[in-house]
C-alpha cells in the first residue's frame, strides 16, 4: 500500500497465542482472559472460547486419571503372602492329590529341610512372654476402630484405599481393578486355610465369597495385651497387613477368635507359615502366650 511516495506493508494480524484454533475463536478467548477492561466479547463466541478451554481441562483431566490408574496396582507394594512353593528335590506330590488348577500340592519347608523364616521363628517364640488368659470378658469390636480403616500407620495405610481392597488386590491372582478405583473387581484366591481356589466378582451377592481373616484374631490380642494400647496402636493392628490374610468365609468362621492351642488350618502344608506369622505379628507388638498355645507352637514349628 502507497501513502503519498512511501510504500507501507499491510498490518501483521495477530494470533493471540492460539496458532492451532481458528483465528475469530483465538480472539475471543484474547478478549475474554486478557483484553483490557471495557473490551467484552460477543456471547456467541465467549461461548466458543470457554467451550474451547473447557474441552482443554476435561482432556488434562482425563489423562491424569489414565495415570494414575496406570500406577494404581502398584498402591499396595510388596507385602509377603503365600504362594505354593515349588517341590524340592525328591518331593513329588502327595498321592492322588494335586493344588487346585492341576499344580503341585503346596508344601511347607519342601525339601524337609528347616528354613531361616522358621529358625527366626523359633528364636522368637522363646522370647515371648508367657502368661495366663485373662479372663476378663470384655472385648467389643469397635475398641479396635473402624473396620478397614485407611487412617493407620502401617503399609498401605494413607494410600487412598479400605483395608479390604489393599488386601484382595495383593492376595488375589488374575486380578481386574475396577477403571479409576481401588476395589478389587474379580480374580481368584487360593484359599491358604483350605487349599481351595475360590472365584471372586464383586457385588452385593458375591463379594462375601472372600473374607479377611485377622490371622491374630483381635479378641485373642486384646486379651492378651492390647486393652492397655492406646486407640491408634489397636487400629494398626486390626489394619496391619502382616495380620491379615484373604480366606474363605467357612475357615474365617471355623478360626474365630481361637490361637493355635485351638486352631491351625485344615490345609497341613501352611501350618508351618501360620504359626510363623503369628509369632511375627506377636513380636511386633508385644503380645503374650498362653502355655498351651506355645507348646502348640513349638510342635508345629518341630515339623517346619
Amino acid at each position: 500500500m502507497l501513502h503519498g511516495n512511501v510504500a507501507t506493508s499491510a498490518p501483521r494480524r495477530r494470533d493471540f497465542g492460539f496458532p492451532s484454533i481458528r483465528r475469530p475463536v483465538a480472539r475471543e478467548c484474547y478478549n475474554v482472559f486478557m483484553a483490557k477492561p471495557g473490551r467484552t466479547a460477543t456471547p456467541r463466541w465467549r461461548r466458543r472460547a470457554l467451550a474451547a478451554v473447557l474441552s482443554v481441562t476435561v482432556v488434562g483431566a482425563v489423562a491424569g486419571v489414565l495415570i494414575w490408574q496406570e500406577n494404581s496396582t502398584h498402591i499396595s507394594g510388596p507385602s509377603p503372602t503365600w504362594r505354593s512353593p515349588e517341590p524340592g528335590p525328591g518331593s513329588g506330590p502327595s498321592p492322588g492329590s494335586s493344588a487346585p488348577g492341576g499344580g503341585p500340592t503346596p508344601r511347607a519347608a519342601p525339601g524337609g529341610g528347616p528354613t531361616p523364616r522358621y529358625d527366626l521363628a523359633r528364636q522368637q517364640l522363646k522370647a515371648l512372654e508367657v502368661r495366663g488368659w485373662d479372663r476378663t470378658s470384655d472385648f467389643r469390636r469397635y475398641q479396635f476402630g473402624a473396620a478397614w480403616s485407611d487412617d493407620v500407620n502401617v503399609e498401605f495405610g494413607h494410600n487412598g484405599c479400605n483395608t479390604r481392597d489393599d488386601i484382595l488386590r495383593r492376595d488375589l491372582k488374575n486380578l481386574v481393578v475396577r477403571p479409576f478405583t481401588c476395589f478389587a473387581q474379580s480374580g481368584t484366591l487360593l484359599d491358604p486355610y483350605t487349599a481351595t481356589t475360590i472365584s471372586f466378582v464383586r457385588g452385593p451377592e458375591t463379594s462375601n465369597a472372600i473374607e479377611i481373616d485377622h490371622v491374630v484374631a483381635l479378641a485373642d490380642a486384646w486379651y492378651k495385651g492390647a486393652r492397655a494400647w492406646d486407640p491408634q496402636r489397636r487400629l494398626d493392628f486390626a489394619n496391619d497387613p502382616r495380620n491379615l490374610l484373604a480366606v474363605s468365609p467357612k475357615a474365617n468362621f471355623d478360626k474365630a477368635f481361637r490361637d493355635a492351642a485351638s486352631w491351625l488350618p485344615p490345609n497341613e502344608a501352611f501350618r508351618c507359615d501360620f504359626v510363623a506369622r503369628q509369632i511375627e505379628v506377636k513380636t511386633a507388638y508385644g503380645l503374650w502366650l498362653s502355655a498351651k498355645e506355645k507348646r502348640a507352637m513349638t510342635d508345629a514349628l518341630s515339623r517346619c
